[in-house]
């Protein structure tokens, strides 16, 4: 941890396992892994459940980071690189060209690091989803979060279910290649006819990999856990994922979007 450490401060990078207060970061950084977010630590959006700060960024762009980004997932000889990024509405294109930098200077410094691009909505902007879907990522995840009638509460305004079906559907139409991805964060209070609706609509995008977690409330600000799932609820909620049709699902209580990201190319996921 120590060593990944020293080259994130080096490099000026920032991942999400700090800014996010993962659960699993003692996990992932002992296996030289992390997932690195871009665009600065300050979010322009203020989802209830999400433990990141927010605020207003300025439009400041840091676009030395991708080449910094490069050279540390070189120097760490990483095999599978997750990116991800806050919301960043101040920017005209929400920070998809940045995006997109990082991603082909990665693919195209190294052609056996495999790269995840965990990207926020650009606001539906086509020309923002369609640059960051040529940049050659291996999987594209956007994260559906949570059910249909729990959206407008718990997301950003900006956010929306139906907005994020159709930033799902455009990548899988523009990336036909890549394995699209999503992920819903479970006990704030949805129901089991919600999540299975959830599937349907993810399935019906195209998405190919779903990822399930508990909810763990970040801070004192964010909304309170509504219920613990058991174990056995998460494995049942795989089973039914697998019947519907994706090829890839992982779930249990400290699964996150990018945990053991890179098992699918090993076809090792575990509910």
């Amino acid at each position: 941890m120590k060593i990944l450490r020293d080259i994130l401060a080096r490099y000026h990078l920032t991942t999400v396992c700090q800014g996010a207060s993962c659960p699993n970061a003692v996990e992932c950084w002992g296996a030289r892994t992390a997932t690195f977010m871009l665009l600065g630590k300050l979010c322009t959006r203020a989802c209830r459940f999400c433990g990141i700060p927010t605020g207003d960024p300025g439009g400041v762009v840091d676009w030395e980071e991708p080449a910094r980004l490069r050279a540390a997932v070189d120097e760490l000889g990483l095999s599978y690189v997750v990116l991800t990024s806050v919301d960043r509405d101040d920017l005209e294109d929400d920070g998809a060209r940045l995006f997109a930098t990082a991603i082909a200077g990665i693919k195209g410094g190294s052609e056996q690091s495999k790269v995840e691009a965990l990207v926020p909505d650009f606001s539906g902007d086509e020309e923002a989803i369609t640059a960051v879907a040529a940049a050659g990522a291996d999987v594209i995840g956007h994260n559906l979060e949570t059910v249909r009638r729990l959206s407008p509460r718990l997301r950003d305004r900006r956010a929306g279910y139906d907005l994020s079906l159709h930033v799902l559907g455009q990548f899988r139409r523009l990336a036909p290649a890549s394995i699209i991805k999503s992920s819903l964060i479970l006990g704030m209070g949805e129901t089991q006819a919600e999540i299975l609706q959830a599937l349907r609509d993810l399935h019906n995008a195209g998405v190919d990999a779903v990822t399930f977690g508990q909810y763990l409330q970040p801070t004192r600000k964010a909304i309170p856990v509504a219920r613990y799932l058991l174990p056995e609820e998460f494995d049942e909620i795989a089973r039914v994922a697998r019947r519907i049709g994706f090829r890839f699902v992982m779930a249990g209580p400290l699964v996150r979007s990018s945990y053991h990201a890179s098992n699918m190319f090993k076809r090792e996921c575990v509910s």
